[in-house]
């Protein structure tokens, strides 16, 4: 690299020669040969127009010029090594920072809207942006324009690094007023009742629910499609209509609105929800330190060991075929 006509590689070997005042010497301490530190001399001397290293018996001394740059080149060693080489140390309680998340309104309301308001607390000085999910997650965190992205493990590109964050199964909800609601759901009332879902997008993806209950070969009986998780509840209240939603959220409605719970009455694999960023943003200590504190959250939330977990591990053969299977039914034509 060059500024000007100087190869800035020469900087260094120069501070180590001003240093030692000594071919060899510097050699051994650059780890190139005599014969190459010599020629490195040879094209600082050219540069600067002056001897630098003079021989005076057995010893070599500096020249005026020479004692002049010492204390120069040092400065501007250490400053790109500050600056540049060294990572400053990151302090949340005075970082500075705007921070992109894309994430489903279900993801938001069950872990972001608890971790970001004790983020608060820490660092206060950094902002969050969350977005609505797109028909395209991984090509906008490819192009920059969020910085995580939290959604299922299966949606999740295998060219970033990501971390898992929590797991959620499938109940069924519906008004404490509606007569179905007063028994235990059976496989049987359920696909008499009327059944509210949610659907996102362009491409009008069907949530994760609706794909599954389609294996049962049997059809719901579908009478509202929202656009958004938050919405179900408030479609459900005073009708006899049920929705099937995951639990986590399903006890915040139950907690909040005349809802009651029940469990579905056949089998829906639990869904992983999982964080993802840049891979070129793997060092970014800002970054790093939000996803730790995500992790937190969810372990809290969920009564979780304290150890973290990667995404990894001996894949479940059962849960690959479903992943697979529910990206091909979510894949635009």
């Amino acid at each position: 690299m060059r500024f000007g006509r100087l190869d800035l590689n020469l900087l260094v070997a120069l501070d180590v020669l001003l240093t030692e005042r000594s071919v060899s010497l510097a050699a051994d301490k650059l780890c190139l040969s005599q014969s190459a530190t010599s020629s490195a001399l040879g094209r600082l001397r050219d540069y600067f127009g002056d001897e630098l290293l003079i021989v005076r018996g057995r010893h070599m001394i500096l020249t005026v010029r020479a004692e002049e740059l010492i204390e120069p080149v040092r400065a501007v060693l250490e400053q790109i090594r500050s600056t540049i080489t060294v990572t400053p140390p990151f302090d949340p309680a005075t970082a500075e920072r705007h921070i992109g998340i894309m994430a489903s309104d279900y993801s938001t309301e069950v872990l972001l809207a608890e971790a970001i308001a004790e983020l608060e607390k820490e660092a206060p000085g950094i902002r969050f942006e969350i977005q609505a999910m797109n028909d395209d997650p991984v090509g906008l965190l490819e192009r920059g324009y969020v910085d995580l992205l939290l959604t299922l493990d299966y949606a999740l590109s295998p060219d970033h690094p990501s971390r898992f964050l929590f797991e959620d199964d499938f109940v069924v909800v519906g008004w404490q007023g509606n007569p179905a609601m007063k028994k235990p759901m059976t496989r049987e009332l359920y696909f008499e009742l009327g059944h509210v879902t949610a659907r996102f997008g362009k491409a009008r993806v069907a949530a994760f629910d609706d794909w599954f209950v389609r294996r049962q070969k049997q059809q719901r009986r579908v009478e509202i499609v929202a656009p958004t998780f938050l919405s179900l509840a408030g479609l459900v209240v005073n009708t006899n209509r049920i929705a099937t939603i995951h639990r986590r959220m399903a006890e915040i409605f139950t907690h909040n609105l005349p809802l009651v719970m029940r469990e579905t009455p056949f089998s829906i694999p639990p869904i992983r929800e999982a964080i993802q960023w840049h891979v070129s943003n793997n060092n970014d200590p800002a970054l790093r330190w939000v996803v730790e504190r995500l992790e937190l959250t969810a372990r809290r939330s969920a009564g979780e060991a304290d150890n973290v977990h990667q995404i990894g591990g001996a894949p479940d053969p059962e849960r690959e075929r479903i992943g697979f299977e529910f990206r091909m039914s979510t894949e635009k034509p």
